[in-house]
Order: C-alpha cells, then sequence, then structure tokens
C-alpha cells in the first residue's frame, strides 16, 4: 500500500464570477493557476491526479490522469473528494489529500501538517486564523482516508452537499495555518481577485 497519500487537485467548478473560464487554466505570474498548485503539491505526496468535468483535453498539457465525478448534476467538491478517493482506491492508497485549483500559494507543509493533526477517525481538514478574526475551515484542503469513500457515496445519493458539515460528521479534526500577514488559502473567485494574487506575486 502507498504510504504517503495522493494528491487530488479540484478542479470541478464552474467559475460563474469569472465568467465562465476554467479557473485552472487562468494566467498568474506568467504560469497557470494549475501549474502553481502542481508545484506547490508535487512535493508533498506521492502522485497527483485532477478533478475536473471539463473536456480532458483541456489539461493535457500536465500529463497527470482526469478523474470527472461519477455522480452527475455538478454536485460540488464533495463529489469531487469521492472522485478522487474511488481511483486513488485502484492505486492502493490509503488517503487522498484534495487541494482547491484557484488557490495558488496554500502552505508547503500542508500535508505534513494534516497527517500531524488528523484524528482517530483520520481526516483532518485546514483552516486559517489571523490575529483579528476567528479560525476560518477550508474543507477543500483535507485529509481523507479511503475507508470512508463507500460512507460518502452513501452520502452523497442522501442528499449531503456540504463538504464541511461531511467532514464534521465524520469528527474531523483540523490544522490551523497562521494566517499574519496573509492567509496562504486565499482563492481566486472573480477577476478583482486575480489582480490581489498578482499583486502578492509581484510584492514577492
Amino acid at each position: 500500500m502507498t504510504h504517503r497519500p495522493i494528491g487530488i487537485i479540484l478542479a470541478g467548478g464552474r467559475a460563474t464570477r469569472m465568467g465562465g473560464a476554467d479557473k485552472a487554466l487562468l494566467d498568474l505570474g506568467g504560469k497557470t493557476l494549475m501549474h502553481h498548485c502542481l508545484a506547490r503539491l508535487g512535493p508533498q505526496v506521492c502522485r497527483m491526479a485532477i478533478n475536473s468535468n471539463g473536456d480532458p483535453a483541456d489539461f493535457a498539457q500536465f500529463g497527470l490522469p482526469v478523474i470527472s465525478d461519477s455522480l452527475p448534476g455538478h454536485l460540488g467538491p464533495l463529489a469531487g473528494v469521492l472522485a478522487g478517493m474511488a481511483w486513488a482506491a485502484q492505486q492502493d492508497a490509503g488517503a487522498i489529500v484534495t487541494v482547491a485549483v484557484d488557490t495558488p500559494h496554500f502552505p508547503a507543509d500542508l500535508v505534513d501538517r494534516l497527517l500531524a493533526h488528523a484524528g482517530p477517525g483520520g481526516i483532518c481538514i485546514a483552516a486559517s486564523r489571523s490575529p483579528s478574526g476567528p479560525v476560518r475551515q477550508h474543507p477543500t484542503f483535507g485529509l481523507w482516508p479511503l475507508r470512508l469513500r463507500h460512507d460518502l457515496s452513501h452520502d452523497l445519493a442522501q442528499g449531503t452537499r456540504k463538504l464541511g458539515l461531511w467532514a464534521d460528521s465524520q469528527a474531523a479534526a483540523t490544522a490551523v495555518f497562521d494566517a499574519d500577514p496573509s492567509d496562504p488559502f486565499f482563492n481566486i473567485n472573480t477577476p478583482g481577485d486575480l489582480r490581489a494574487a498578482q499583486d502578492r506575486i509581484t510584492a514577492g
């Protein structure tokens, strides 16, 4: 069995606030958001795959397996987690780590921290804490043991859609990251967010 988690990049969103553009292919500092994500995640996992419901040919340049949701209807990131689990089970893995493609500055020690903080249930999701605000959870960044994939499949069939709520129902642990001076889980949803991310790169 593979002991290091497999990395699954969640890129299945429809990006309505970006005019319907595929966020994974947006340019940030001369590289696509997918390139930024792969550079961050690659050193932390044993191998990677992309979860997307778009045309797999759009991702051919990255040389990775492209996994579509097994359930119809664009059910959100929880369906992406299930798709990643099902694919990773065929690779003899024990767990996956998911990341969102629209979050280019996520921590370089994400996987180690998730593994270190996972409780008895094995699930751990990321969170961030700023000096002036509460802890904010980021459930698309999570460690998911494959032994839970049948429970997840059942719950999705029963109408569960919220990733964070499902994680809570499974007694997920939390790994809290510092958000000072900036939140590493800042994600790009709008053209303004993309400009802010570019400014962050320019500032070094």
